[in-house]
């Protein structure tokens, strides 16, 4: 599944809330360059194909962003003009497949040296509905870059290159912008399509960046609209988020814009006081924007999958979401949530529901928020372990230990820590770190001694498993002598 992590006491050195941004490259750096010169060479040899039809290939959009970042792209798109999709589609046919996968918005295919590139044609979009979909597209290689480039969300995701001079077109001041940490729109058309808000929670968490004010300004006008959006692609930009190093920028972001009101579950943190005794950062909103950053960086020191990381980003999200519907303030001026653990399932279950996410995260939190002050009430045993593993499942005690971890690290300045390490390390002895304890007395057992299938049999398994988590069946024949005393006991009380 994943990487079992080192035992140590230290937290992970990666707190993003205090970090360094990763520094811009200019167009004339020598990184940059060089990451110019290391594009694939079958890139080169789609844009001289263009260029020898006499159009032009740029490449547009992420790519562009984050080579300027030093981030080797994972994909790459090309926007071509002076060419009609025909024109396109004959300069490239000797190069390979090719195919129209979108006749409506010019955008081809090319399958070339092993390699599938996105090749579009320049358009305009022309607002014709609701919602990200409500869209006319007219396709136009004649069209001028300044006005291609204004239908891109973000000014970092608007600049263009060219791979066979090196040229960079930087029309909306994106690598200013990348080079400051702001996330500004590129023009008034930003505000015809609502899922750009949470595009900006996710852009904002991958490269730690903040929003601009009137981008911000823009997206509260685009709320009455959020309603149309589909569940897929509400999940798909809060998916992301969950897989960026700086989440708690994407929250700041979802609050700037005004779109946290879409999620009073987040939202209830922000005026719920917490004891500066145990919380010196302040409010549970300031403490989930920590913890969320820690659980991040526990994610990439652990190497956790896809799922296990998104498991664990969206109970350090969801973990403390009970409190504000349980804090109280006692007559020593002390402040508690007595019960949040398990009143904040019920929300973090509201919130999952609101973003569309699948109901495998559900089923992983909800049992890591309820347990996760589970080590504050004593120190752990082979019983305490047994029956916390049970508990936990679908989940499990190292998936868990990493949310108290973050949990604990959430707090600064107080110094990071790890303090249900030492039930971590009593569950890897028992070989229980990553699953619940499996049943010992079974029904092919209670066959053979006699017992019959059916409710009997499913009570005394009952019985059975939680002797075994108490310790008291340890093995197949504990658990046969455990199973015939309490038959004896059974037919005595007949």
């Amino acid at each position: 599944m994943y990487s079992v992590p080192s035992i140590s006491n230290t937290a992970p050195a990666y707190v993003s809330f205090s970090g360094m941004r990763k520094e811009t490259l200019s167009p004339e750096s020598n990184s940059f360059t060089q990451s110019v010169a290391s594009l694939p060479e079958v890139l080169r040899d789609v844009c001289q194909a263009i260029s020898a039809a006499q159009g032009r290939a740029w490449l547009v959009g992420g790519c562009v962003r984050d080579m300027l970042l030093g981030i080797r792209p994972k994909d790459f798109d090309l926007e071509v003009y002076r060419l009609n999709a025909d024109q396109l589609t004959r300069a490239l046919t000797p190069l390979g497949r090719c195919q129209q996968v979108g006749k409506q918005f010019g955008v081809l295919k090319l399958w070339h040296r092993g390699m599938e590139i996105d090749i579009a044609l320049p358009r305009r979009e022309k607002k014709t509905g609701a919602g990200h979909r409500g869209f006319e597209v007219i396709c136009d290689p004649a069209l001028a870059p300044e006005i291609a480039t204004r239908r891109r969300d973000f000014t970092i995701n608007a600049m263009m290159l060219d791979p066979l001079n090196g040229e960079l077109l930087d029309l909306h001041h994106g690598r200013e912008d990348l080079s400051n940490g702001l996330l500004r729109h590129v023009s008034p058309a930003f505000a015809e399509d609502p899922l750009r808000p949470l595009r900006a929670m996710q852009f904002a968490a991958r490269f730690r960046l903040r929003l601009a004010g009137q981008t911000c300004a823009l997206c509260k006008e685009m709320l009455n609209e959020a309603d149309s959006l589909a569940a897929s692609r509400i999940w798909l930009e809060w998916q992301k988020w969950s897989h960026a190093d700086h989440p708690s920028h994407g929250l700041q972001a979802l609050h700037d814009s005004g779109w946290l009101a879409l999620y009073p579950e987040i939202g209830a943190m922000q005026e719920c006081p917490q004891d500066p005794q145990w919380h010196p950062e302040g409010n549970v909103w300031n403490h989930t924007l920590q913890v969320v950053d820690q659980a991040a960086g526990i994610a990439v020191r652990n190497k956790l999958d896809t799922h296990t990381r998104e498991h664990l980003i969206f109970a350090a999200l969801c973990h403390d979401m009970g409190k504000p519907r349980t804090t109280v303030h006692y007559a020593n001026d002390r402040i508690g949530s007595p019960g949040h653990s398990e009143a904040g399932m019920a929300y973090a279950a509201r919130l999952l529901k609101r973003i569309h996410a699948p109901g495998r995260i559900a089923r992983y939190v909800q049992p890591l928020i309820k347990d996760h002050i589970t080590h504050l009430h004593g120190e752990p045993s082979r019983r305490a372990v047994r029956r916390l593993a049970h508990r936990l499942h679908p989940a499990h005690i190292e998936l868990w230990e990493m949310l108290v971890e973050a949990d604990a690290s959430g707090r600064a300045p107080a110094a990071a820590s790890r303090p249900a390490l030492p039930w971590l390390q009593l569950a890897m002895d028992m070989q229980q770190h990553q699953k619940q304890p499996k049943p010992i007395l079974t029904g092919r057992i209670l066959l053979g001694m006699g017992v019959k299938a059916g409710p009997e049999m499913g009570e005394i398994l009952s019985k059975a498993y939680q002797a075994q988590l108490d310790g008291v069946i340890k093995d197949e024949v504990s658990g046969m002598h455990w199973c015939r005393e309490h038959l004896s006991s059974i037919r005595a009380i007949d």
